[in-house]
């Protein structure tokens, strides 16, 4: 079996395009033709983790004592001092541990969101182009739960994902996709967002990622284009039809989600400090008292940021709410901009 990812991470921003045939620079008006696109898409390119990841090459093998699971400086562990000053041997423990919970994690999180879709397309009425979409995302979806499984299995690392809250209240999430479908759409961009900025990070100036890293995150980055694309119209679409309360509710509550979802996906939990003995001082900075955390928080949103702009969500309260999240800034020019452009507010 030969992979057919691109293994160079140099042609990834390339190869997104492929997957995403809506502009980035350009808001489209016919949502219902965006939809058709995005659809058609899912059927024409797409991936199989199974068919397209070559997991018993001996390339791709999890073998004891490889500096390549040792996090780097894109990674706000990797860049703090306190770890540079660990043993070659903790660092690697530590950076396959993070990496491994990182996946189960996203596994979590399209768990519930597959929950969503279905529960979601359930309620919608005949004819309804979202259901074609939201189907073919639940079935990428599925792939992604396999694939990260079967990284978390591979490394022999037995993380738990997600905080126990997270875990616990899981069940009830999806219901949120009829109930407040606006608010369960920003937590697909809260636990979406974070994910792929991260990964984009990694494939733009990472050069020495274990090539099972590698693949993972050129596959799902790919096929989260088109997922994050979705979520963006829908609320485009939809947020503008309702009345000025409930645009000020949602206004409140789309920082809120946002900031909270970040912490669960980008925040190990409690287990990765004890078991690595990490102070309390180095854990405070890294999430998310220093100047390098603090900015980390303000790229990740930048597109979330604009899609506020494009609603009319962006009012002096919900502003106030963005700069108590930590989560202000300059909103992206266009989709996934570069983050050294983004500046705090």
């Amino acid at each position: 079996m030969t992979s057919t990812l691109e293994p160079a991470a140099a042609q990834f921003e390339t190869n997104i395009e492929e997957y995403l045939p809506v502009e980035k620079t350009q808001l489209r008006e016919d949502y219902g033709q965006v939809l058709d696109d995005l659809s058609d898409a899912s059927v024409h390119r797409n991936f199989d983790p199974y068919d397209d990841i070559d997991w018993d090459a001996d390339y791709m093998a999890v073998v004891p004592n490889d500096k390549r699971w040792i996090m780097s400086k894109h990674d706000p562990i990797g860049r703090h001092p306190w770890f540079a000053q660990q043993p070659v041997d903790k660092q690697i423990a530590m950076g396959m541990w993070r990496q491994a919970n990182v996946a189960k994690v996203g596994l979590q999180f399209e768990s519930i969101l597959i929950r969503g879709l279905m529960q979601y397309s359930f309620a919608l009425p005949n004819g309804a182009k979202e259901f074609r979409y939201t189907t073919h995302e639940a079935k990428e979806e599925c792939n992604h739960t396999l694939m990260f499984q079967e990284f978390v299995n591979r490394t022999g690392v037995n993380v738990p994902g997600g905080p126990k809250w997270f875990r616990r209240i899981s069940p009830v999430i999806p219901l949120f996709s009829t109930i407040f479908p606006s608010i369960f759409y920003f937590g697909v961009l809260g636990g979406e967002e974070p994910i792929d900025h991260i990964q984009k990070e990694f494939l733009r100036k990472d050069q020495d990622l274990h090539p099972t890293m590698q693949a993972i995150m050129q596959l799902h980055v790919a096929e989260e284009a088109r997922h994050i694309s979705f979520a963006h119209h829908l609320l485009r679409e939809k947020i503008p039809q309702k009345g000025p309360i409930q645009r000020f509710i949602l206004s409140i509550a789309m920082p809120i989600v946002m900031r909270v979802l970040c912490d669960v996906i980008a925040r190990p939990p409690r287990q990765f400090r004890k078991q690595f003995d990490i102070p309390r001082s180095v854990w405070k900075d890294l999430f998310w008292r220093s100047p390098e955390s603090k900015q980390f928080l303000v790229n990740v949103f930048g597109d979330v940021r604009m899609l506020a702009e494009q609603c009319g969500l962006i009012n002096p309260v919900s502003a106030r709410v963005w700069q108590l999240m930590r989560i202000a800034g300059r909103p992206s020019r266009y989709r996934s901009e570069p983050t050294y452009t983004a500046t705090a507010v």
